[in-house]
């Protein structure tokens, strides 16, 4: 089965077609060709994030990427032990998260920006060339994709809770 590089570069989920091409190996699974475009900066709001980044250090760089109201995300505290504890502010919103990892913050960001359209869901496509790979998906493309056999991200289930 073909890369369906078309498909997204018809959704505007592409830097740059060409280079993408370059990337893509068409003897491999579509997933891992994801995986692939998102490690190469090729994807409209990918990041790779290398093993050891905490999630205190990601919250900036991921709320960025998810745009709209996260962009006004503000991590107040962070407290050490026993668990990673995030102090956070959004909006009005006060919170205590305790994130152990990644996945976990993931998690939160989505769940807290579930409702606000402007801010794209987070996809973990999974871990590629010592990183994790994440997909930050405007939330009207997302039902799209989620229809595509190509894209598997582990946290699947809550992205289809987001699009409903």
């Amino acid at each position: 089965m073909a890369f369906p590089l078309d498909l997204l570069a018809r959704e505007r989920l592409l830097k740059d077609r060409d280079a993408a091409a370059e990337v893509v190996r068409h003897e491999e699974p579509p997933h891992i060709s994801l995986l692939r475009l998102c490690d190469a900066g090729l994807l409209e709001g990918g990041l790779s994030v290398a093993y050891g980044v905490r999630p205190d250090e990601l919250v900036g760089s991921l709320t960025t990427a998810m745009g709209g109201a996260a962009r006004r995300f503000k991590v107040v505290d962070v407290r050490e032990r026993p668990v990673l504890e995030l102090q956070v502010l959004a909006g009005d919103v006060s919170e205590r998260w305790e994130v152990e990892d990644l996945s976990a913050l993931v998690h939160n960001l989505n769940s807290l920006y579930r409702d606000a359209p402007d801010v794209r869901a987070v996809a973990e496509l999974g871990e590629w060339e010592d990183a994790l790979q994440l997909w930050c998906v405007d939330k009207r493309v997302l039902p799209r994709l989620l229809r595509q056999p190509f894209f598997a991200p582990r946290n699947v289930r809550a992205l289809t809770a987001a699009k409903e």
